[in-house]
């Protein structure tokens, strides 16, 4: 048994459009056998057998602005949710944005772009970009994080009631700790691994402790909390956009592209492009009643 779920971004879904999904489905070879809101006008599940794949292609695109999720019904509910930070967890990249109080953001800005596309190795390019900071003052770093960082709408939301209903969740960026531990620390994670960066004299060295915190990492971490926490990778979620994100993404039970580099959007099990991070509490088939906010 599988279960599809839209989620409305605008709001605006209606019985006829769950409707339309049912005869788009059963057309497409889905044996179709229940249909019921989560929050009405917002998220619908629509319960079926037949191939996951066909179903979500046949739905994604169909309605304005709504996501799909398609999934086994078995282990929906997550008890581990592994994230990533920049432009996941939060709106920005921070080392573009540090590489803006130096003047020099629209160079850097552009290598994470490729980074994150799978387009270089992200040690390398992590290590030349932050090689360009050398020299930046350290009082930048506590400037740039009040200033520019703003939770994704949604995070709270969605580690917070997890972590309510009995699950873990766990912040692993290729960023730097100066800005996931607090970050992490406001939004509810349990713990932030990530990159540190190197500081002499109140100054950027222009170097990141090794190893550098990447793709090896963040899957490690998802299959040793796996471990820890002794569930099945069928009980967790992993959440990123870019390629750094590709091998946790699909270790999890879970994998989602989220407002994703192509990358990823093509090799995620589930792509969430137009809603916010309450999409995930939604996939999960919970209502916006149950949800921990604030």
């Amino acid at each position: 048994m599988f279960i599809a779920t839209l989620i409305a971004a605008k709001g605006r879904l209606a019985d006829a459009d769950l409707s339309v999904a049912q005869e788009k489905m059963a057309a497409a070879g889905c044996t179709m056998s229940a249909t019921r809101w989560i929050d009405e006008g917002i998220a619908a599940d629509l319960d079926f057998t037949g191939d996951p794949l066909v179903a979500r292609e046949v739905l994604e695109g169909r309605f304005d602005a709504t996501d799909v999720v398609v999934q086994p019904a078995a282990h929906r509910e997550k008890r581990l949710l592994v994230a990533d930070m920049d432009s996941t967890m939060i709106t920005v990249e921070c080392i573009d944005e540090l590489a803006d109080y130096a003047g020099i953001k629209e160079q850097v800005a552009e290598v994470t772009e490729r980074a994150m596309r799978g387009e270089l190795d992200f040690a390398a390019a992590l290590d030349a970009r932050v090689a360009l900071l050398e020299g930046l003052d350290e009082s930048v770093i506590e400037q740039c994080l009040a200033e520019r960082v703003t939770l994704m709408a949604g995070a709270r939301a969605l580690v917070r009631t997890m972590k309510a209903r009995g699950g873990h969740a766990l912040l692993v960026s290729g960023g730097f700790t100066r800005f996931a531990e607090p970050v992490a620390a406001e939004i509810g994670f349990d713990r932030a691994i990530a990159n540190y960066l190197e500081i002499a004299h109140g100054k950027l060295t222009g170097t990141v402790r090794k190893p550098i915190v990447g793709s090896d990492t963040k899957e490690k971490t998802l299959l040793a909390a796996l471990d820890e926490l002794r569930i099945d990778a069928a009980d967790s979620m992993a959440v990123g956009d870019g390629a750094n994100d590709l091998a946790m993404i699909r270790r999890a039970g879970l994998g989602v592209a989220y407002r994703a580099k192509p990358i990823v959007a093509g090799a995620a099990a589930a792509r969430i492009d137009h809603g916010d991070l309450t999409a995930l509490l939604y996939a999960q088939g919970i209502p916006s009643a149950e949800w921990v906010v604030g």
